[in-house]
């Protein structure tokens, strides 16, 4: 099967959801990332091998309680399997492809772009829903930083926000092209991002940002 004909094939991505415990009126879609959660005891799967489900564990281990709200859904989905280079080829539930794990050489926008489409439809399924656009936080862990950033800056850029932790992007990456795949003039989002000292970041004009090491 072609890389596209197996795109085509995923329709709806799986979702592990924590529902608000009042009305809902504003959702956050965390995107999980790639390496080893061996934070979690009971993880032992790899976050870039990882899934939603993985990710929520991850984040009730660090926070005791979890993310719950009154108000907010919180939409955790997993990455659909895919050949991953860096990995030799062997399938991963990883967000995009790379050609290496390295900043100076080109991103993937094959896949980059697919898996804009696909999430765009998780984006989709919450306007639905009654759920502006306005009223939807979009982030992630490591690749699924860069991926929220490629998501938000290039096609959503109408979202309440974007946050990337411990992510990267790609010297030059077309992430930094704001709204080039909207085909609409809007403000950029808010934007919080906390990367490691060595990676780069994304700056996002006329929207709040900041910057932790």
């Amino acid at each position: 099967m072609s890389f596209h004909a197996a795109m085509a094939a995923v329709r709806k991505l799986q979702t592990c959801v924590v529902s608000p415990t009042g009305k809902h009126s504003a959702s956050v879609i965390f995107l999980h990332g790639s390496g080893f959660c061996r934070c979690v005891p009971h993880c032992s799967r790899s976050m870039g091998g990882d899934t939603g489900e993985g990710l929520r564990a991850w984040v009730r281990h660090v926070l005791i309680q979890g993310l719950v709200f009154k108000h907010i859904k919180v939409i955790y989905p997993t990455a659909p399997v895919r050949p991953y280079t860096p990995m030799k080829g062997a399938p991963s539930t990883v967000w995009f492809d790379r050609f290496k794990i390295s900043q100076n050489c080109p991103e993937h926008m094959e896949s980059i772009d697919a898996m804009c489409t696909t999430l765009g439809s998780v984006i989709e399924d919450e306007v639905n829903a009654g759920i502006p656009k306005k009223r939807i936080i979009i982030g992630g862990f490591s690749m699924g930083g860069a991926m929220a950033l490629h998501l938000v800056c290039r096609y959503h850029p109408d979202v309440a926000g974007v946050f990337a932790l411990s992510s990267f992007l790609n010297k030059d990456s077309v992430a930094f092209q704001l709204g080039s795949g909207s085909g609409q003039d809007s403000t950029s989002p808010s934007c919080f991002i906390a990367m490691e000292p060595v990676m780069n970041w994304c700056p996002i004009s006329g929207g709040r940002r900041r910057h932790y090491s």
